[in-house]
């Protein structure tokens, strides 16, 4: 922190406290359990269907794969947010320092944005299976499938890396206390001191270019999609693509509605309580993760059969095994 500068007070904090849920700050404690319970149901249900098409070599096609790296993107985002804040809940210990502060900010920011890159990959994935799917295997190659994803990364970190640069040369001095459990990028702006117009701006034009243009791209891959769809003259492999498109949208619509409702609600209910906006923007970073593997769990027939035939593998494995860890009646005492 710098001190006095000519005569006026020119400090600018270089570690924040994070309050997350500041109205019942004496009683956050009670907020572990239930964080608790929910990061570990992301934990188990992302992984298992990650697990189920790991192992299972039928599922290593390019759908499939794609669906096992949105759920890894959950579970990264998940991970990015809960361990802290349930440490920071149950220890008190929440001081963070504007680097690992900017760091998390990025990582956030990243994965929400790469989670949406890659339900546009998806989408073109599913335009040339169900508009061209006698070329799909030519034209969806392991290559393209990395150059896509690799292409993803590059326009997420593009996306995102002006936010935070611009964020990393504002000045905050007003408090050294985030109201907030991450390190939120309008959050950290209200510290700021001097001019973040240019940070608004940015912000905004990038959210707003970025939604659109997504929603743009998907709304017309979906409806080529759809359009093809109906025109499949058996009956079952309709049924099977209109499916699997459903999931997606799902998801899609998962996605986007907490994404635009948060920035809405942020925008529009000021005079809300900032435990609100926190519940909130819980609301829209986890909602996802918690949400999207039961739906491809659920919705996807391949990878819902081999869930299926796992769980009753593991039943018939505790069934087998309870008789034998019982003493037989000539080993009983007496």
């Amino acid at each position: 922190m710098s001190g006095w500068s000519n005569g006026t007070y020119n400090e600018s904090y270089t570690s924040f406290l994070l309050v997350g849920f500041p109205g019942i700050r004496e009683a956050r404690g009670l907020l572990v359990l239930p964080f608790l319970s929910l990061y570990l149901v992301i934990l188990f249900t992302n992984a298992l269907v990650i697990h189920t098409v790991a192992s299972q070599r039928s599922l290593h096609q390019p759908m499939y794969l794609l669906i096992a790296l949105l759920l890894a993107v959950n579970i990264c985002a998940a991970s990015t947010v809960l361990p802290a804040m349930l440490f920071s809940f149950s220890t008190h210990f929440n001081r963070i320092s504007l680097p690992r502060c900017l760091g998390q900010m990025f990582c956030i920011y990243f994965l929400i944005v790469f989670d949406c890159n890659i339900l546009l990959v998806m989408a073109l994935d599913r335009y040339v299976a169900i508009c061209y799917p006698l070329r799909y295997p030519e034209i969806v190659t392991g290559q393209l499938l990395t150059g896509l994803v690799g292409l993803a990364v590059t326009r997420s970190t593009c996306i995102v890396a002006p936010v935070v640069v611009l964020a990393s040369r504002v000045r905050f001095c007003r408090s050294d206390v985030i109201h907030h459990f991450a390190c939120e990028h309008m959050a950290l702006m209200k510290l700021s001191c001097g001019d973040i117009s240019l940070n608004k701006t940015v912000g905004l034009t990038v959210r707003i270019f970025n939604r659109v243009l997504d929603m743009l791209l998907l709304g017309v891959s979906y409806s080529r999609i759809i359009h093809a769809a109906f025109k499949i003259s058996s009956g079952g492999a309709r049924s099977k693509a209109l499916n699997t498109c459903g999931s997606h949208l799902l998801v899609i619509f998962t996605v986007y509605s907490s994404t635009m409702s948060s920035s809405i609600v942020y925008r529009v209910a000021r005079t809300a309580s900032q435990d609100v906006h926190n519940l909130l923007s819980a609301f829209y970073l986890l909602l996802p993760c918690l949400v999207n593997p039961i739906i491809y769990g659920a919705r996807t027939k391949e990878i819902r059969q081999h869930l299926v035939t796992l769980f009753q593998r593991t039943q018939q494995q505790i069934s087998t095994e309870k008789p034998q860890s019982l003493p037989s009646h000539r080993e009983l005492p007496g």
